[in-house]
């Protein structure tokens, strides 16, 4: 296996794999500012309960440079929590972690409490806001609620990995649709190389955020990075997710909606929306079933 460079080198490289009969050749992207992002995930694993919102976005400001006023710290999933209204349940859950997982409620501030647990967690609008608070309006965050398939989630990221600014990728899932974190090299393999679908059962089943941060392209599929929110989820909480069940996992059949935030420099927002309308996006946040916090009075 060797790695040759194949477009700008800060996204794109290509993997040839050499076999007895045949050559194939993979192809792998990050978007602009992943390596940040990545950087930025192994120092702030795992995410405290019911923030996997707040600490996705977390990574993404930091990933785009953006740092708190005043005491020149890192934002952390507390920070984003607050601007955004995310609320807590009252009491641990252990039942919404995945296996393994400890209950982590060391919060720095005090955010709201709610006694049903089903509605803890961040509304989509409120990661829209805390986005464009926090970054003082230089990123906005862009929702895209439906219609979700492999081909408008392949036809976006087309779009992202061509940009020049750093650009983060936040999906709210159903994690009942995907594979399980721990798929072996040959089953990512033959799913690249001939399209098997033959992957692990999923690790839990609840909704979540996800950052996705790259793409493996093959002959027969495509395989998105996902960087997650616990390190017992795939290799240090990052894995490879087909593209089909990605799509369906944004889809969240018979759950509350789920969708997918872009967030980008506020200059490449005029692009990035042409081309999500072309792909037939609809922009606009969705409703996962969250309580905001103005209700809870």
């Amino acid at each position: 296996m060797r790695l040759a460079p194949d477009g700008p080198p800060r996204a794109r490289a290509a993997v040839r794999l050499d076999h007895v009969a045949s050559a194939e050749t993979l192809q792998i992207e990050l978007l602009p500012g992943a390596r940040e992002l990545l950087a930025a995930h192994a120092q702030e694993l795992p995410q405290r309960d019911d923030l996997c919102g707040a600490f996705c976005v977390a990574l993404a400001l930091r990933a785009a440079g953006v740092t708190p006023a005043g005491d020149g710290g890192s934002l952390d999933q507390d920070e984003v929590a607050l601007a955004a209204g995310s609320v807590v349940a009252a009491v641990a859950q252990p039942r919404h972690l995945p296996h393994g997982e400890g209950s982590r409620r060391d919060y720095r501030l005090e955010l709201p409490r709610i006694e049903d647990a089903e509605r803890s967690g961040t509304t989509a609008p409120g990661l829209v806001r805390a986005t464009a608070q926090l970054s003082a309006r230089s990123l906005a965050a862009l929702p895209y609620a439906q219609p979700w398939t492999a081909q408008a989630l392949d036809g976006l990221f087309d779009a992202l990995v061509a940009l020049e600014r750093p650009v983060s990728v936040v999906a709210n899932l159903a994690t009942r649709h995907l594979w399980g974190g721990g798929a072996t090299l040959a089953q990512l393999l033959a799913y690249l190389l001939e399209g098997s679908q033959d992957g692990p059962g999923a690790d839990w089943d609840v909704g979540h955020f996800v950052c996705v941060v790259g793409r493996v392209r093959g002959p027969a599929g495509s395989l998105y990075g996902v960087a997650d929110t616990y390190p017992s989820l795939g290799r240090d909480g990052v894995h490879l997710q087909p593209r089909e069940l990605l799509a369906r996992a944004l889809q969240r059949p018979g759950m509350p909606t789920g969708g997918l935030l872009v967030i980008a420099a506020d200059e490449d927002t005029p692009e990035v929306r042409a081309r999500a309308a072309g792909l037939g996006l609809l922009e606009g946040a969705w409703d996962n079933g969250t309580a905001p916090p103005e209700t809870l009075a």
